[in-house]
């Protein structure tokens, strides 16, 4: 069966709509299956999104990396399965040599001209190669004038179409670096000061369409949402207001907002006017993850529920339509989910981690 959800509010007190559609069942529900585990050196910590994907076509290699403590777990993996390289990478701090400095997230960015990993903490931004071998650049955080009593971090990673990665900060600032084609050359172009709260996650539209005005698109811990269009000044396009409810994981394809809450609840916005079009009651517990394949509309939203589920997200800009249709569930027993992604483009293969587990497991299509 095949549940289909359309530009309507879902919510508890109304019972969700769902019709049986054959053909769309036959042509996109496809089942998953459990391959082999990818085994790490440390457990994952319990932090929103963690986990980053970044596939190397011509290498034939996936690279998977995911944070404990102070440390990010690299793994290499081939496609065929037979080899695997480890690497570690450590949070950084000026002349000290051993950081005990808590990393927030790791994610790749992928820019037109090259492929970097940036690595958050509590003590600033690491931006380094794809593979991790060489930091590119080191951005420290300011804490001068930080109330002691608060928390300074850097949370939030996005690039953003040619030149710019955004990453976010426990003031609810966004800080913008400009990236050159190569070279160690980054710099601070812009700070943009809308949020209030600190930043929980930030995402670029992901379909490639150049025909979208919002390129951007941040989240808090208030559940607000600010939508951007980048280039050389970033431009606050829409501000959607929260509800008092973290907003944990957030993505953009085609114009729409797909937002994820601590209320196990899924919102899809239209990115410019902030219109509501769904609220699904997705999850028991808490969002931890949320991925789109842009390729196939594919969303995969993970929670502490134990539970990974596929729906499909279809966009019609002549009716001002969205469809949200759920495909697949599976269940990581007794396992407080924490980072769930694609592997590639097309939503054939994802990957889940899990607080206090020392592997990466992975699902295929049958």
């Amino acid at each position: 069966m095949v549940m289909i959800f359309s530009s309507l509010r879902l919510t508890a007190d109304h019972p969700l709509p769902f019709q049986q559609t054959a053909v769309f069942e036959r042509e996109l529900c496809k089942m998953y299956h459990k391959e082999k585990s990818i085994q790490i050196k440390n457990s994952a910590s319990a932090l929103y999104n963690n986990l980053s994907v970044l596939r190397i076509a011509p290498r034939r290699l996936t690279y998977f990396t995911v944070v404990h403590a102070n440390v990010v777990n690299m793994v290499s993996a081939s496609w065929d399965g037979l080899n695997y390289s480890h690497r570690q990478l450590q949070s950084k701090e000026p002349n000290v040599a051993t950081s005990t400095s808590l990393i927030m997230q790791v994610a790749f960015c992928v820019l037109p001209s090259r492929d970097l990993l940036v690595v958050t903490s509590q003590k600033g931004i690491q931006i380094y190669e794809s593979d991790g071998s060489i930091m590119v650049y080191w951005h420290a955080l300011d804490t001068s004038d930080a109330p002691t009593a608060q928390a300074v971090f850097a949370r939030g990673i996005s690039a953003v179409w040619d030149n710019y990665i955004c990453v976010g900060v426990s003031s609810g600032a966004i800080l913008v670096f400009d990236v050159p084609s190569k070279g160690s050359n980054i710099t601070l172009s812009e700070v943009l000061e809308e949020h209030k709260e600190p930043i929980t996650d930030i995402a670029s539209e992901c379909s490639g369409s150049q025909e979208c005005i919002a390129d951007l698109v941040s989240a808090d811990d208030g559940g607000n949402l600010c939508v951007w269009k980048s280039g050389k000044e970033f431009q606050l396009l829409n501000k959607i207001p929260g509800f008092d409810m973290s907003c944990s994981s957030v993505k953009l394809w085609k114009g729409i907002v797909v937002a994820g809450y601590g209320t196990g609840q899924i919102h899809l916005f239209e990115a410019v006017t902030g219109i509501l079009h769904a609220e699904v009651n997705a999850h028991a517990r808490w969002i931890y993850s949320l991925d789109i394949a842009p390729f196939s509309g594919l969303l995969l939203s993970a929670a502490e529920d134990s539970l990974v589920r596929v729906w499909h997200l279809t966009v019609t800009p002549e009716t001002n339509s969205v469809e949200v249709a759920h495909l697949h569930n599976e269940c990581v027993t007794d396992t407080q989910i924490c980072g769930a992604k694609f592997c590639d483009g097309d939503g054939y293969a994802f990957a889940v981690t899990g607080y206090d587990l020392s592997e990466i497991i992975r699902y295929t299509q049958l």
